[in-house]
């Protein structure tokens, strides 16, 4: 054998079990020096003799492939995401619905890391391929990025071809190293464990993927009966025989009660982990028992994902500032110290309105406890008020605009205040940017700070403004960042709005108490603007779900605003109702739901629109007069609040049957 061939195999051994040893048993049997001198021996031959270096050579982990975009990797089977449990009791109705199925079954608990998933394909035992989940059905392709972390095996313990999964993770410390290191360079630090790693893996430099020091633990092989497996544990076992990296805390649990025990412990230890876990994943263990339970379109039966509760951290109520909105509404919100929450830094939260601030015993200068209501918005939970030293300032409601000085309104029987100058600025660029957002107009292009800028510069200074930007195209070019293509694609989505439906416009002029639902409503009921701006409080007041306070509004700003409901027509804009008239269905109509959670091919909003054309009524928010929840994949603390309150869930299945089948 050519010498210089065998010096490469040998070294090629002495590293990759090296490799082996410190990463995933964490057994080093060499000296770093050591380490170091073969590999340097082995980039040194590879330069030299290029024709014997091997594709999945150990010196790919330091990384130095460079691709100019990542490319899609469709899954042979679909790389699926969990349902989520938040509580014992769920836990137990996981557990009852597999054991009224007629199984009693045995689990397995793992450790839900924090990080990202990933498939590893190998072809007679060597790596060919790393892909990330992706949608969960066609994924990208990151095996330049995948060969630099060392836990992960180039080259297996047998030469078979195999496809597993699990997670691609950043230790704490290698974080804490990092933000360290990036500090110095006065670069933006990495917010938490999970970004860090799913944007290191997206590196097209590997060698920039290299300095992140990512590490992985396997835990699913989709094709187990292939290689004689029966159980799950069984499949954990033989991935770790042939090289994979395996997390040791994974335990069987002969029962549901061991299972809850099993998160209890790991719930003590959990800050002591040397990676973040964000839950535990509990999994039928026998395999036959999983393909009988089969599968939802969105997630195995046989498998849950315990989540821990909400994270709930400190920080100082600097100040409480106030904004103006549309409608001249005054929101009180607390200015904080910056802090991590879930991975974001919050610095900012809303405060509603001054009856809020009272309930909370908020001052500025307080130690406030703060938290991401649904795991989203960042909500202020209470003040620390035995952290107070007696230098805090007591919370005091404004009562002139911030913006115009005039002096505030508070509508009796209601809790805000309310700025009624019609020449308020910050009022006109709000109630202008509501005109063209999403829900309303639609007018692609013109986002919040085109629109202040076009106010600040004259341009448009109220709603019929926007629809003379065309005539003044070439002024507004003289400004930079205003460019021909870009102004006549505005252009364009401003003409298309003309021929809007009814109900858009009537949620776009920002009548006070009129949603996108009641605007839908009043449209779809007297057909065009004409016969609603003749309608008395008493005709309004005899549709369903219309109120005293919402009829005396409707019929107030038709009051006041002729002259520009004259304009728009004048401009062009449609005033009649294209929609079809709202239908009933006993299931639907006249019920309140909430809706938690993702349901596959159908959005949030689209679920909410059908709803509400069969007259139904969507909360944010569960309570007892609540009639269905609509609970889809990844559900929040909502779906725990229809169980206390035990109001009729709907899954996925039962939603899709109930929504398709409205016309």
């Amino acid at each position: 054998m050519n010498e210089i061939k065998k010096r490469v195999d040998e070294l090629t051994k002495i590293l990759n079990e090296a490799n082996y040893n410190y990463y995933v048993l964490d057994n080093p049997t060499i000296t770093d020096q050591e380490y170091d001198k073969y590999l340097r021996e082995l980039i040194n031959i590879e330069k030299m003799y290029p024709k014997y270096a091997y594709p999945n050579s150990p010196t790919n982990r330091v990384g130095g492939e460079v691709i100019d975009k990542f490319q899609k990797v469709v899954h042979e089977k679909p790389m699926l995401s969990l349902a989520n449990v938040f509580n014992e009791e769920e836990l137990k109705e996981f557990d009852s619905k597999i054991k009224n199925a007629g199984f009693d079954p045995s689990y397995v608990c793992e450790f839900k890391i924090d990080g990202l998933s990933v498939a590893l394909i190998y072809e007679k035992g060597k790596l060919v391929k790393g892909v990330t989940r992706g949608d969960g059905i066609t994924g990208e392709d990151i095996t330049h990025n995948v060969k630099t972390i060392k836990s992960i095996p180039l080259i297996l313990n047998e030469p078979i071809d195999i496809e597993v999964r699990g997670e691609i993770f950043m230790n704490k410390k290698t974080l804490y190293k990092l933000n360290e290191k990036r500090k110095t360079l006065g670069l933006p630090l990495l917010q938490n464990v999970r970004n860090a790693a799913a944007g290191s893996v997206r590196q097209l430099d590997s060698k920039e993927t290299a300095k992140r020091e990512l590490d992985n633990f396997i835990y699913y092989l989709p094709d187990a009966a292939k290689y004689n497996l029966n159980t799950h544990l069984e499949t954990l076992n033989f991935m770790k025989n042939l090289g994979f990296k395996v997390n040791s805390e994974n335990k069987l649990a002969k029962n549901i009660d061991e299972v809850i025990e099993y998160i209890k412990k790991t719930t003590l230890k959990r800050e002591k982990l040397a990676y973040e876990i964000d839950g535990i994943v509990i999994k039928v263990n026998d395999l036959k028992m999983q393909e009988k339970l089969g599968y939802t379109a969105k997630y195995p039966k046989w498998a849950t994902a315990y989540k821990f509760p909400a994270e709930e951290v400190l920080t100082k109520l600097k100040d409480i500032i106030f904004t103006v909105g549309r409608t001249g509404r005054i929101t009180p919100n607390a200015v904080l110290e910056p802090v991590i929450v879930m991975g974001s830094t919050i610095s900012r939260a809303t405060l509603h309105n001054e009856e809020y601030v009272k309930s909370k015993n908020l001052m500025i200068g307080d130690i406030v406890s703060i938290r991401k209501a649904g795991d989203v918005i960042p909500e202020v939970v209470e003040a620390k008020t035995s952290r107070r030293t007696g230098k805090e300032i007591p919370f005091k409601m404004i009562d002139t605009c911030p913006m115009c000085h005039e002096k505030l309104t508070k509508i009796p029987g209601q809790v805000d205040y309310y700025c009624i100058n019609p020449m308020c600025p910050k009022r006109n660029i709000e109630s202008i940017i509501h005109f063209v957002s999403r829900d309303a107009m639609n007018i692609e292009g013109l986002g919040d700070e085109i629109v202040e800028e076009l106010y600040n510069l004259g341009f448009v200074k109220n709603i019929p403004d926007i629809y003379d930007l065309k005539n003044k195209k070439e002024l507004i070019m003289e400004f930079d960042g205003y460019g021909e293509k870009s102004l006549n694609k505005i252009i364009d989505n401003i003409e298309k709005s003309k021929k809007n439906s009814l109900e858009r416009l009537l949620f776009g002029l920002g009548i006070r108490e009129i949603g996108t639902k009641t605007a839908k409503l009043l449209a779809s009921y007297f057909k065009n603007i004409d016969n609603l701006m003749q309608a008395t409080i008493d005709d309004l007041k005899d549709i369903r779900d219309i109120g005293e306070v919402t009829a005396d509004s409707v019929v107030l700003y038709f009051k006041n605003n002729h002259q520009l409901i004259a304009d728009l027509k004048k401009i062009g804009i449609n005033m009649q109702y294209k929609g079809k008239a709202l239908g009933s269905n006993e299931l639907v109509t006249g019920k309140k739901f909430v809706i938690t959670g993702t349901i596959s091919g159908m959005s949030r909003k689209e679920i909410k629109e059908k709803l509400e054309s069969y007259k139904a009524t969507v909360s944010e928010s569960v309570s007892k007069n609540t009639n269905v929840v609509i609970v889809g994949a990844n559900p929040g603390s909502k779906y725990q609040d229809a169980i206390k309150l035990n109001i009729p869930i709907w899954d996925e299945e039962k939603a899709k049957e109930v929504l398709n089948s409205l016309q």
